[in-house]
């Protein structure tokens, strides 16, 4: 018996090929989408990242240009150093207000103006490109070109066409005033505070449809991707446009209010007529500051943490009232 069970024969069996999952596929074909950011990245802008963060923690001689550690003084001195009119921490304080009378007004807007377009109307298109063409001009090149358009400055005037209205932000020249609406609300319990948030917002609505133009279309694609037949069975049930507003398209379009928003908030926060940013370039560029340079850069930094923490604040405060919709 031993002696036929080692004269058998052993047939190695063919080994199993280890075939990737789909997600591993989706995963690999991510990393490669990325791939070009990520080296641009790790060779272009992160050595940009440490040489900023190495000037915010020094002091450049300018003699022989060394660097010389000086720890937090750029921070404190940041902080303490008045250039022109304001500190950096009152400029601060000043696009954090701005941000919060933007960042509402423009998503709603943009949910607004989403909803009116997904609807089945002539010329869905057109509209769309209409609303979406401020953003294709108020970037990159064409944005420089029309920074710089002689026309429309001397347009915009006391020797133009224009008297001035348009570049004259005085309360005599705004498109509504606080006093108009305590005229309007005189008979209602509303407080001045609020008049003047909704003053605020609507002479900036220039500004604000401008801005909406990525927001819509984001809202867009989240209205289509509902599906009609939970709106058919609203309709069934004999639910009014009202209660399927409330209590499904807004439910369904929660996570893309969270995407907007964050992308509102580092859109203003990034813009390049932002006031931080403008002052913090000034620093920079400005010779009215000693070692303004290193001042700027302590500054950025400081003014990412703020950044970071707002973006943090909205996330975590719009996340308790997502819902995300269960594909089983």
């Amino acid at each position: 018996m031993n002696a036929a069970k080692n004269n058998s024969v052993k047939v190695a069996l063919p080994k199993k090929r280890k075939i990737a999952s789909l997600d591993k596929k989706k995963a690999r074909s991510g990393w490669l989408f990325v791939l070009p950011f990520v080296v641009g990245f790790v060779l272009v802008y992160l050595p940009i990242i440490i040489d900023s963060i190495r000037y915010s923690f020094g002091e450049i001689n300018a003699a022989d240009g060394t660097l010389k550690f000086v720890g937090m003084q750029n921070y404190s001195n940041a902080l303490l150093t008045k250039v022109g009119d304001n500190y950096f921490t009152d400029v601060l304080i000043q696009g954090l207000k701005q941000l919060v009378v933007d960042i509402p007004f423009i998503v709603l807007f943009s949910l607004f103006i989403a909803l009116i377009l997904n609807q089945k109307i002539i010329g869905r298109a057109a509209f769309r490109a209409i609303f979406f063409v401020p953003v294709i001009l108020t970037t990159g090149l064409i944005a420089q070109i029309d920074a710089n358009n002689a026309l429309l400055n001397y347009m915009g005037s006391e020797q133009g066409i224009d008297t001035g209205a348009a570049a004259d932000s005085s309360a005599t020249t705004q498109i509504l005033s606080v006093m108009d609406l305590q005229a309007l609300f005189q008979n209602m319990a509303v407080g001045k505070g609020i008049l003047t948030y909704v003053a605020d917002a609507v002479n900036n609505i220039f500004d604000i449809v401008n801005r909406c133009g990525v927001q819509m279309l984001i809202f867009l694609a989240g209205l289509q991707s509902i599906s009609p037949a939970i709106y058919e069975s609203c309709q069934i049930d004999g639910a009014s446009g009202w209660e399927t507003f409330w209590k499904v398209t807004l439910p369904m379009v929660s996570p893309m209010i969270l995407v907007n928003t964050i992308y509102t908030v580092i859109d203003a926060f990034t813009s390049s007529s932002n006031k931080v940013m403008t002052y913090i370039d000034s620093v920079y560029n400005g010779t009215a500051v000693a070692h303004g340079r290193e001042l700027s850069s302590a500054m950025s930094w400081m003014y990412f943490l703020v950044v970071i923490a707002v973006i943090a604040a909205v996330a975590g405060l719009l996340s308790a009232f997502v819902f995300y919709q269960k594909r089983d």
